[in-house]
């Protein structure tokens, strides 16, 4: 979604369940309005958190004009069996998007053109790379092509749907992902407690949830050096998103179990 709309609105890292909401891109042209819905990657879910994720994908299928089933061409899983047979059934056009195929060359997209070709014959199968921008004007062309003629759904100065405290949030967990290993990013949650907009400065105080005390430790690091370096590069990115000078504080708060809490995760906005 980031290359199509030539924004990045949803985080990006090298780490599954990356994305946890339905972020919505908005794309104005001249005479078009595309409103893309970035959900997160399918798993069987272990937690509510990971339920609620899930019901993010089923909502985007069910009203979807266009389906975009994005395949990283490095992966060596299998894509989500259940998943890809409410695809087969479902009565929108499919785009099948080979994502990331600069890592594997032209021999290696040729056998998953072929494989996809031959699993989803209805579907177009596109081979691109989002990074590179290899493609994805082309990819625009064929959306643009295909989508229903309407009224467009938002004003044509709105980029999304979220608001400003989401990025803010999203930014940190991002740096989260980035900077921690095992369990500790998937154990987070990022909430924005104040965010003060000023003439030459944004004042934002976030507060990182985690479940055990022990995290917590390994979340501040020595001295405060490790949530101090999230804090930093975090900081540096808002800055760039929102064009302002930023002033960030974080703190980090136990709470425990919140991934399976019902009250906690309507909170963070996972379920209603």
């Amino acid at each position: 979604m980031n290359a199509l709309m030539g924004e990045k609105l949803s985080i990006v890292t090298p780490k599954v369940q990356t994305t946890r909401h339905r972020i919505m891109g908005i794309l104005n042209g001249d005479d078009y309005q595309i409103v893309y819905s970035d959900t997160p990657g399918i798993i069987d879910p272990k937690y509510k958190l990971q339920e609620g994720m899930m019901k993010f994908v089923g909502t985007a299928l069910s009203d979807a004009d266009l389906i975009l089933l994005v395949i990283d061409c490095a992966d060596k899983i299998p894509f989500h069996p259940a998943t890809l047979d409410k695809v087969k059934k479902t009565k929108v056009p499919v785009f099948v998007v080979l994502n990331k195929y600069d890592l594997v060359g032209n021999d290696g997209v040729n056998v998953l053109f072929e494989q996809w070709s031959k699993e989803m014959p209805e579907a177009k199968v596109f081979p691109v790379s989002a990074l590179e921008k290899i493609h994805t004007r082309e990819l625009l062309d064929q959306i643009i092509k295909v989508l229903p003629q309407s009224p467009p759904y938002f004003p044509k100065d709105e980029v999304s749907d979220r608001t400003m405290r989401f990025f803010v949030s999203e930014i940190i967990r991002e740096k989260i992902l980035n900077n921690y290993d095992k369990e500790i990013p998937y154990s987070c949650e990022v909430a924005i407690e104040t965010y003060k907009e000023e003439e030459d400065i944004v004042r934002i105080g976030a507060v990182i949830f985690t479940e055990r005390e022990s995290q917590k430790r390994i979340l501040i690091g020595h001295q405060g050096s490790s949530l101090k370096r999230v804090g930093t590069q975090a900081r540096k990115d808002m800055e760039a998103f929102i064009g302002k000078k930023v002033f960030l504080q974080t703190f980090v708060k136990v709470d425990e179990n919140w991934r399976n809490d019902p009250r906690k995760l309507r909170n963070f906005g996972y379920i209603e």
